[in-house]
């Protein structure tokens, strides 16, 4: 059938009633009772009907209308859809809104996954590395960073501090990783390693693990009786990480709930430790001599064994600058498992795995895995108790005025 076109006049345009007027082929003028005029093409394809504005009236005359009307009809004939094609060009006209920089972002993101992390110390490492040795990403937009300036950022601490370099790298790619997740870029990641940067800075060279300085362990049983006249909590918390060979970071966090000292146990649970696996430390005399002092009659499960002095969690500074105060600079508290090791391999029978299950190391064989659940909580009360032992356990005199005045204090405090 035939469809008729150019029906209407402009002067019939200008008197149409309301309602809706066709000036054919799917052209039609829209009359609103306010006497609003405007143009529409309806369009019938595949028994599919869309409707497309092509202006007002007033701004689009009559032979404008038929033309954009006609290149319409062109379009949907070809399977385009000019009304979608309009909206994208409405779009890219659109200014869009600045990306966010690499600094707030990355500020943001750590504050949404902080709560995955192990302890405050890495809360702390993630935010420092990013603000110290990406400083130059923080005002960029996000979409704006490229390997250039990602290599610019890694190449001055690469070789220099290899160990803090690759974290640094890790973070940059994974804060621009969730970046382009949450839409702020696209495309490869300047950050990735594999197949990408690792292209262009040089490899680390394998080499023997750095052990931070350690005093050595034919000295320990005079240091631990210097300790042993400090009343601060955290010279406990330092005798007691010792004589346990824990990490700092699990001393801070100890909490009486993991505490079982009629089992003679401090149970670290899988959230609080390095490896993801719970670690069951047995406790030695000593050991349990300064958590009986510092225990409250009545105290509550949830309250951390050894806190700050102002309540809550102790810095994680606290015994490293009591070491600072009796003289000891060259040395850290990390060192002290590097001398527990060094006199359980050079003083004592006791086995590889045995040392090793005590300092918390991941074990990776089948026959080591095996020994875990074999003898080796047996084997290792015998070896912190040969520790504790050589630390000057057999020739002080028990019940130290220095544990009592802190255990004094802690009474205090739980009254």
């Amino acid at each position: 059938m035939r469809r008729y076109r150019n029906k209407l006049s402009v002067k019939q345009i200008n008197s149409l009633p309301p309602g809706r007027h066709s000036d054919g082929a799917g052209l039609y003028v829209m009359v609103k009772p306010t006497g609003t005029r405007s143009w529409v093409l309806i369009n019938i394809t595949c028994g599919h009907r869309r409707e497309m504005g092509l202006g007002c009236v007033d701004d689009v005359s009559l032979a404008e209308a038929r033309e954009r009307a006609s290149i319409a009809r062109r379009a949907f004939a070809e399977g385009r859809d000019p009304i979608a094609e309009r909206k994208a060009e409405r779009e890219a006209r659109r200014p869009k809104p600045p990306k966010p920089s690499f600094g707030k972002y990355a500020d943001k993101l750590i504050d949404e996954i902080e709560v995955g992390f192990r302890n405050e110390k890495h809360r702390i490492q993630w935010r420092s590395t990013l603000a110290t040795h990406a400083k130059a990403l923080r005002e960029k937009p996000l979409d704006r960073i490229d390997t250039n300036d990602v290599v610019a950022v890694l190449r001055p601490i690469w070789t220099k501090i290899p160990e803090t370099a690759s974290r640094v790298r890790g973070r940059i790619e994974r804060v621009l990783d969730a970046a382009r997740v949450a839409g702020h870029r696209s495309g490869e990641n300047p950050a990735r390693w594999k197949g990408h940067l690792e292209l262009i800075l040089p490899r680390r060279r394998k080499s023997m693990p750095q052990h931070l300085a350690a005093l050595p362990f034919n000295l320990i049983a005079d240091f631990m009786r210097d300790l042993g006249e400090r009343p601060a909590t955290a010279a406990r918390a330092l005798e007691f990480t010792i004589l346990t060979a824990a990490r700092s970071g699990e001393t801070i966090g100890m909490t009486w709930r993991e505490v079982d000292l009629e089992q003679r146990l401090w149970i670290v649970p899988t959230s609080r430790m390095k490896a993801g696996a719970e670690h069951k430390v047995p406790l030695s005399d000593w050991a349990c001599e300064i958590l009986e002092a510092l225990r409250p009659e009545r105290h509550d499960p949830k309250a951390l064994v050894f806190p700050g002095a102002r309540g809550g969690e102790m810095s994680n500074m606290a015994m490293a600058m009591l070491l600072r105060r009796m003289g000891y600079d060259d040395i850290t508290v990390h060192g002290f498992r590097s001398a527990f090791r060094d006199w359980a391999g050079e003083e004592t029978d006791f086995e590889h795995e045995t040392v090793e299950m005590a300092l918390a190391h991941s074990v990776r064989s089948k026959a080591e895995r095996a020994y875990r659940r074999g003898r080796a909580l047996r084997k290792r009360v015998e070896l912190m108790a040969a520790w504790a032992d050589y630390c000057g356990w057999l020739g002080r005199s028990h019940a130290h005025p220095a544990h009592n005045a802190v255990g004094s204090q802690a009474q205090a405090n739980a009254g």
